[in-house]
């Protein structure tokens, strides 16, 4: 697993960002709703929220994978995130480009519970990606 710092320094040498799949309006959109949400948001709900995104982009990514030439593209590494089945397998993926769409907004990710414990948003985003279509009620 990469620490944060690898994650960044990836994205940001390879241009992996959300942007080049989602365009510029969306990610700006996606940004300005982080910085707005994530201080004061419940990691539980906004984890279903970056889940969303996530998926969003892979839908976009599936219906624009004839233009994906590089296989180490954000665009193709969400196509096999869909495939995975392992929320460390999606991180293994796609955390560079979550990574740099966290600190464009400028929020961090990391948290700590009320006994200090610590925990990542983006983990339980991956987690809730993962079972984006389970009905465990069926």
């Amino acid at each position: 697993m990469k620490t944060k710092k690898q994650a960044k320094e990836t994205a940001t040498k390879t241009g992996r960002s959300f942007s080049s799949v989602v365009g510029e309006d969306t990610y700006a959109a996606w940004v300005r709703m982080l910085r707005e949400l994530v201080p004061d948001g419940r990691t539980h709900r906004l984890s279903v929220m970056l889940a969303g995104m996530l998926h969003y982009a892979a839908a976009i990514a599936v219906a624009d994978q004839d233009e994906w030439d590089d296989e180490r593209s954000l665009a193709a590494s969400l196509l096999d995130a869909t495939e995975a089945s392992d929320p460390s397998e999606v991180e293994d993926l796609i955390h560079d480009a979550v990574v740099q769409l966290f600190k464009d907004a400028k929020v961090r990710f990391e948290r700590a519970s009320a006994r200090g414990e610590r925990y990542s948003l983006t983990e339980n985003a991956y987690v809730e990606f993962i079972h984006w279509f389970d009905m465990p009620w069926e």
